[in-house]
């Protein structure tokens, strides 16, 4: 007698206790995590499509049922480091600080602390993806309305939204800049320290907004 879960089941739908969904992300997941080695370890150009799928253990058919092209599968990498990174900062942030510096300091202490511990995001993040010049602007507007959204827990709405804006797009690429450098040097600087130093510029320029 056949069981009806398994009259109705198409065939190759369920392969090593996996559903064809599972696998799918599987493949997915392995493919994301070996381009996030790869394109940590080396520059963008040196990095090839068939490096990445011979890593991930992947057929390139399988590749390509996910991403475009190599430069899609960067963005893609990078997006999903970068969402990771502002998450952190995010939850660090408290709901109802005291002051600037009360919002400021959990906020960097995470960021470089994530940073520190996780170096191949470091890289993909800061060092190799933003050599696409659409993409560096792109990230820099959206992480600047980030710390705008969490700087409004501590500092009253702006009276000039627009010198507020441009004063945060600013503020997240010197942070940015200043990171860049750390990563350069081989992160070697006390990792407290850097979040301190970026605590202490982040409050000076946004204490003068106004």
């Amino acid at each position: 007698m056949i069981e009806p879960a398994r009259a109705t089941r198409p065939r190759g739908e369920t392969y090593g206790g996996q559903s064809r969904e599972e696998r799918t992300a599987d493949r997915r997941a392995r493919i994301s995590r070996a381009a996030l080695e790869l394109f940590a370890a080396r520059s963008y150009d040196d990095v090839t499509v068939a490096e990445v799928c011979a890593r991930a253990k992947v057929a390139k058919r399988y590749f390509y049922e996910h991403f475009t092209d190599r430069e899609d599968l960067l963005l893609s990498v990078h997006r999903q480091e970068n969402d990771w990174l502002l998450a952190g900062m995010s939850a660090a942030a408290p709901k109802e600080p005291d002051n600037l510096d009360a919002l400021l300091r959990p906020m960097m202490t995470a960021l470089v602390t994530m940073l520190a511990e996780h170096p191949d995001s470091a890289r993909v993040i800061y060092i190799n993806a933003p050599r696409m010049e659409l993409r560096r602007r792109g990230v820099l507007r959206k992480n600047a309305e980030l710390i705008g959204r969490l700087v409004r827990r501590s500092v009253p709405r702006p009276r000039d939204r627009l010198r507020r804006e441009r004063l945060l797009l600013a503020l997240v690429a010197g942070v940015t800049e200043v990171i860049i450098d750390w990563l350069e040097r081989g992160m070697t600087d006390d990792p407290a320290v850097l979040a301190d130093h970026l605590t202490g510029f982040a409050a000076a320029l946004l204490s003068g907004a106004e």
